[in-house]
Formats: structure tokens, sequence, C-alpha cells
């Protein structure tokens, strides 16, 4: 019989409230596992955001790092993608960010990294589950335990590579909100050095958080839009808590469409894009025009990343603002991502113009309940069964669940959540009236599909 291995990693690394899933034994025991994996005598990085729990969980894994004869490359409180972004130029063997990213104060988690700035595979998650429900560490004697070198120095060397990433000129107003997190520091100081005449809100490290959780949605953002408007600014830009996503206010003090934000983007920089299949057409629409091309894999940064480098993508990125740029680290990295999107309205003029000139479609979402158990049968069964609902279907995707884009590029999935009990469907339609019979059509068949499976 195989044995059970407890699942520790989620979508986006090892996260939970801290002294429930998120322990200081925990953080300890990964950084032995990830020493132990790693190997003896190499380099990891360690980074943190500004949690108040963040300090004592980076001493933790260090700590276990440390007992398995590696080294440990101490950058201090920074955000995520100067983890990635260290790991990759200072011939590290592996980075370890202690962070829980957008989630509130009571959080926390642990990233962690290839020496190319990518998250670890799913493979290499689960090598670290292995390690440590089996405790197979690989500890050292006294005598030949790691280091710590103190590396707050590379800090500047990213900024300056950064800057050197893009061609941003002098002039734009931007307000930048940085919701107290890890790039409370860097993300204004390089927008101050592009030239940019900057408003700062949150921009002062705060592991509590006052000034508004760390989740740029637009529910938080309220602040962010209020100044952009009152102050005539260009645009403003959000960070998450740990910088790794960027979301955009535009000139008139409103939420850019992520989907219509990502399309833009990827446009200017052309080539082949890769994003999720829950991403919106109009990244087709804007590519299909001899630009590039679209290529689509599972929801989750570390899918677009391994896309990317499979490929050789010119770049890639979800919806929500998390954004790989090959060209610099195959890390999500909030902070060029903001310079993206001012280099953008350089070239192409007022935000609120450029992303009201795209087509907006009617998008709609639900979730059905169904168990665990019953999950891959019933996908089975709609994979089989939900083209037959239409008759212009162009292209099924099945890599993650089942996408259907119709003739008039209207298109639906169907996913099964990956934390929660529940069968999704995401859809977006060339019309109301449309989007609304996808709908109908697709829910009574997943319905019907998930009773068919129950006791």
């Amino acid at each position: 019989m195989k044995e059970e291995i407890p699942q520790l990693f989620g979508t986006s690394g090892i996260r939970g409230e801290l002294g429930d899933k998120i322990t200081l034994e925990l953080a300890l025991k990964v950084g032995l596992a990830v020493g132990t994996f790693t190997g003896r005598g190499k380099k990891i990085v360690v980074g943190h955001d500004p949690r108040t729990s963040s300090p004592m969980m980076a001493l933790a894994v260090t700590a276990g790092i440390l007992q398995c004869g590696c080294d440990v490359l101490d950058l201090g409180m920074v955000p995520t993608p100067v983890v990635g972004y260290a790991a990759q130029q200072l011939g590290a063997h592996a980075g370890v960010m202690i962070t829980a990213s957008h989630n509130p104060s009571q959080f926390n988690g642990i990233k962690l990294w290839n020496p190319d700035g990518m998250a670890y595979r799913q493979e290499q998650e689960r090598a670290i589950e292995r390690i440590i429900h089996q405790e197979s560490f690989e500890r050292v004697s006294w005598d030949s335990l790691g280091r710590v070198e103190d590396i707050k120095s590379f800090i500047p060397t990213y900024v300056e590579d950064v800057l050197a990433s893009v061609n941003v000129k002098p002039g734009l107003k931007v307000v930048v909100d940085c919701a107290n997190g890890a790039a409370s520091h860097i993300s204004p100081l390089v927008l101050r050095r592009t030239g940019c005449q900057l408003v700062t809100l949150n921009s002062q490290p705060d592991g509590f958080f006052p000034g508004r959780n760390p989740e740029p949605s637009e529910a938080n953002l309220g602040e962010l839009m209020q100044v952009v408007k009152a102050t005539g600014a260009d645009l403003g830009i959000a960070h998450d808590g740990d910088a790794d996503r960027m979301v955009a206010v535009d000139d008139e003090g409103r939420m850019a469409d992520f989907d219509k934000l990502l399309a833009l983007v990827s446009a200017q920089i052309g080539g082949t894009v890769v994003t999720t299949v829950d991403a919106s057409a109009a990244i087709d629409r804007c590519l299909n025009n001899g630009n590039g091309k679209v290529e689509r894999t599972k929801v989750g940064d570390v899918h677009v990343a391994e896309k990317v480098s499979e490929i050789e993508a010119s770049f890639g990125g979800e919806p929500s603002g998390t954004w790989i740029h090959p060209h610099f680290c195959m890390c999500p990295d909030g902070i060029l991502s903001g310079l993206r999107v001012i280099e953008l309205v350089q070239k192409k003029g007022p935000l609120s113009k450029i992303l009201d000139a795209l087509p907006t479609y009617p998008t709609l979402r639900v979730k059905l309940d169904c168990e665990d158990e019953n999950k891959a049968s019933v996908m089975e069964k709609m994979e089989k069964d939900l083209p037959h609902l239409f008759t212009d279907v162009k292209d099924l995707n099945p890599i993650d669940g089942v996408r259907l884009t119709l003739e008039d590029d209207s298109w639906v999935l169907v996913r099964p959540s990956g934390t929660e009990s529940y069968i999704r469907i995401t859809l977006e339609g060339k019309s109301q009236e449309r989007a609304d019979n996808i709908l109908k059509e697709s829910k009574n068949l997943l319905r019907k599909t998930i009773e068919s499976f129950k006791e």
C-alpha cells in the first residue's frame, strides 16, 4: 500500500495561520528538508516580509538549513522578487521566502525558489513533504555546520538591474500603495529613480498592515483610487504583502481590469505569451493581430513559469497581477510589472483610454458543491459531455478542468477547486444574453453530473 504523505504545499507555497498550520517547528523542519534536498555545502538565500512572525520564522528556517551544512545568504526584509533574483544572480542553489503574500497579519507561509528564480515545481514540493514526513534529514556534526552571510548589500544591485531592464522616461505622476508590506522601501525608490513624480501610500513596513489589507482588491484600494483622482495622477500602482503582484488604478481613479491590463502589456511585449485557462479572451484578441500568440496552462504562477521556461516564451502572467518577466528572472515581480505599465502609458497614452478602447465582454462565475472524492469522476464526464452542449465549439483545452472556446470567441471553463469542495464555472460571452445562456446550459449539466455521483 502506497504511503500517504500529508500535503503541506498549496498553489503558492505553504500557508496558514500562525500557531495552527504554521509553527516554528514546521519552519525548522522545512529548513532541514530544504538543506537535505539541496545538499551539504550549498548556498541558500533567505528573505522575509515584515509580518510580526516573519523574523522568527526566518531564524527557524535558517537554523534548519545550517544544521544540514548549507550556508545561508541572508537578505533580511525584502520583497519576494529580490529573493528569486538574488538566487539567480549570486549562484545560490535555492531560495526561501517567509511570507503569506496577500493574507492578513495572523497568517504566514514559506515559498521555495530554484536557482533560476522559478518557484519549486510540484515534484520538488512533494520531495520536501516526503523528507519532512519521514524525518529523513541529513544533519551534519558541530564542526560542519553552515554559516550565515549578510547579503543586504545585494538590494541596490536589484534596484539598478530592474531599472536597466525597462525604458521608462521621467514625467508621469504615479501613486504607489505598498500595503505596509515588503516593497515599502524598494518600490518607491525604484519609481523615484525613473523620474516619476511620486506620491506614496502605506509605504512604511508594518507587519500589522495598518493601512489596508494586503490583498490588492478593489475593496481594499479605495484610498488609492481616491488619491489618484484627487492628485491628477497618471496612474496608481498597488502591491500585495510580498510584492510578487501588482495591480493598477487608471487616471480616472478606477481599478484597471485585470484581464485587459494583462492583454495590453502582453501585446506590447509581443511574441509567445503564457497565461492560464481562466484568463479572458482579451489577451487572444490583442495578440492575434500578428503580434504574437497565446499558450494557456493550469491556474497558478508556478505553472505559468514552467510553461514560459519550457517554450521560451517572452512573457507570462495571471489576471491576478502575478506576472513573469523571463528576460529578467523567472520569479513573479510586482515592481517590474509596475514599470511595464508605466512604459505602456508612456507609449499609448492615458490608461483609462487604452483600457476603454478594448471591448468588455460579460464574465460570469459560479461554483457548485462537490465532494472531493467525486471531483475526478465528475470532471471526466464533463470533459466528454460539455462539448455536446454547443454546436460551435472551436477548441477544447483539458489541461486544467475543461475549457471550451466557441466560434464567436465566447468561452466556458469548468474546473475543480484545488482547495475547497467545489467545482467552478467561469465564462465570458460575446453579449449578456450569450453569457447567460452558456451559464444556464453549463450549470444544468454540471448539477446533473454531480447528482449522478452522489450515493
